[in-house]
């Protein structure tokens, strides 16, 4: 019995030496020796893993970075949203390479169908989820492309920067914004874009992505863009392009003249950050637009009464 026993434990002690033999040998063959400047490029980085870099976290970034400098490329292309400018030119000083520096970006709301200028058409009552509620209808405003108010942006925000608005039902990006991406990638509608926050936080865009003809659109919200192309016609600088009945704004081409904004009947053109427009004085001789309705409402009692006479 004692025999059975140590040859027992001899083949059990035999194998476990062999198999650890054999794990040694495997892991010294794929073994992975990693530059330690990767590790202090990472330690730049600020830990945040939202992916706004376009890749799955901090640490890829960094050996993605450390690769491009080991291959004499340049890092211009490549951003960390959160770190911003300061992060990327800390992180090419160790590189040795010089990074461009990028506009800062902000996420922008394309939609302004607010519980006023869409009214509810219907009452949704399922899961508050904008992705499964994509599925099912068009919005409460009955709006196939507008905001569905449910909140996955707010959800999938990890820096406090997005929150719906209870009086409108759309939701707000405030100062926190880093232009991660997140908010972009949860809304289901695509309504959520990424543009440059423009000089002293100011920017122009058309806060709308319907398609539909001005008819239908207007009809579901008093705000949706119609596809008139004022805008496009007054712009000097070429910024407006329409396609599929909806005007864009170029914000690389755009120079925030605020043309624009002006021409638009359906208001369906926002204009962020900016001092109130001056009212234009009145030139000597000319009427007023309300001086003309006054004097055209005058006339028509005068040939009511005259006729009534």
């Amino acid at each position: 019995m004692n025999d059975i026993l140590l040859f027992s434990l001899l083949t059990l002690g035999l194998l476990g030496a062999i198999m650890a033999i054999v794990l040694y040998l495997v892991a010294q063959k794929f073994k992975v020796i990693e530059d330690p400047t990767i590790d202090l490029v990472e330690d730049i980085l600020p830990k945040a893993n939202c992916g706004g870099c376009g890749f799955p976290g901090c640490r890829n970034f960094a050996e993605i970075l450390v690769k491009q400098a080991n291959e004499q490329q340049n890092i211009d292309g490549f951003n960390c949203p959160v770190g911003g400018n300061a992060v990327m030119k800390e992180v090419a000083s160790i590189l040795g390479l010089e990074v461009q520096e990028q506009a800062p970006m902000i996420a922008v709301v394309r939609c302004n169908g607010s519980k006023a200028n869409s009214p509810s058409k219907v009452i949704y009552d399922g899961p508050a989820s904008c992705a499964f509620a994509h599925n099912l209808f068009s919005g409460e405003g009955v709006c196939q492309y507008g905001c569905l108010g449910l909140g996955d942006c707010v959800d999938a925000c990890d820096f406090d920067a997005i929150h719906m608005n209870p009086l409108t039902g759309l939701p707000e990006v405030n100062d926190k914004c880093t232009a991660c991406n997140a908010c972009v990638k949860a809304c289901p509608r695509g309504i959520i874009e990424l543009r440059r926050k423009g000089p002293k936080d100011r920017r122009i865009f058309v806060s709308c992505i319907n398609e539909e003809k001005g008819g239908p659109a207007k009809k579901n919200c008093s705000v949706a863009c119609i596809g008139c192309s004022k805008c496009f016609q007054v712009c000097p600088f070429d910024a407006i392009t329409m396609k599929n009945n909806l005007a864009y704004i170029d914000f690389i081409a755009c120079k925030l003249c605020r043309k624009c904004v002006e021409v638009c009947p359906t208001d369906a053109i926002l204009e962020i950050n900016f001092p109130l427009r001056k009212p234009k004085p009145a030139v000597e001789g000319k009427k007023t637009s309300t001086e003309k309705t006054a004097t055209v409402a005058t006339i028509k009692q005068d040939t009511s009464s005259e006729s009534t006479v």
